[in-house]
């Protein structure tokens, strides 16, 4: 005979309002990475049909000792993925090793500009549907590789050209420390929009997308910038402290 308190503790599926799921890919923003390694402003990706994350690395190399299982070493977790757009920023074209030598004259097999991006995808549940909320990604350190084109006649029936690329990143490294600890390198972070205070939303997409000057507050810091890991946190912890 189970007890009233041993009951509670059963595992309930499928509860009303937490039958989430995540959809949608928009509000992409690309940022150049300048020479002092710094992000310039950042520019709208429009026409940005997906981005497909693929982390690589994290394999395990087992060690054998004294006839046992000794440890496992695990290689270090890198950040990777495709994106797939119908047309790009025209910053992006030094970062797809494109340089403008004449207006509207691009010369190709040039050195690739590293960049850093943001894109947002949707949080769906079973109450709310597509306006539950949503994550914000953002990617630092990325490098684009060559990619295939395919340009086709217009017929009775024609398909628009989609453009793809495989992008690596380059880690970067976070000063501040989380709970006491350092963290590793990082390439990317996720914001969910359910996790957090909707002020401090507001204030990282004002520096993510920039701040309308019509707005009040809006006519210092308008520029749209990617930020580090650590003024991030900083924000964070500053907002929090406001609040209390």
């Amino acid at each position: 005979m189970y007890s009233a308190r041993q009951l509670t503790s059963r595992v309930i599926w499928d509860e009303t309002g937490k039958r989430l799921y995540e959809t949608g890919t928009d509000r992409g923003v690309l940022y150049p990475t300048q020479l002092d390694s710094t992000y310039s402003k950042g520019v709208p990706w429009s026409g940005l049909i997906g981005v497909s994350e693929k982390p690589s690395g994290a394999e395990s190399n087992p060690l054998f000792a004294d006839n046992i299982k000794y440890v496992d070493v695990v290689s270090a977790e890198t950040f990777g993925a495709t994106i797939e757009a119908y047309t790009y920023p025209d910053e992006f074209a030094e970062c797809d090793g494109s340089v403008e030598i004449m207006p509207g004259v691009y010369a190709g097999q040039q050195r690739r500009k590293t960049f850093g991006m943001t894109y947002r995808t949707i949080l769906g549940n079973d109450v709310d549907l597509d306006d539950y909320g949503y994550k914000i990604h953002l990617v630092y350190g990325c490098r684009a590789g060559v990619t295939e084109k395919g340009y086709k006649t217009i017929g009775e029936s024609s398909d628009v050209l989609t453009m793809s690329w495989e992008i690596s990143t380059t880690p970067i490294v976070v000063n501040t420390l989380i709970g006491g600890k350092k963290l590793r390198p990082i390439s990317t972070l996720t914001f969910d929009s359910t996790k957090f205070s909707k002020e401090f939303m507001a204030k990282l997409e004002d520096i993510l997308y920039g701040k309308d000057p019509t707005t009040e507050g809006g006519d210092d810091g308008a520029d749209p910038r990617l930020p580090l890991p650590d003024e991030i946190i900083k924000l964070f912890n500053s907002t929090v402290k406001a609040a209390g």
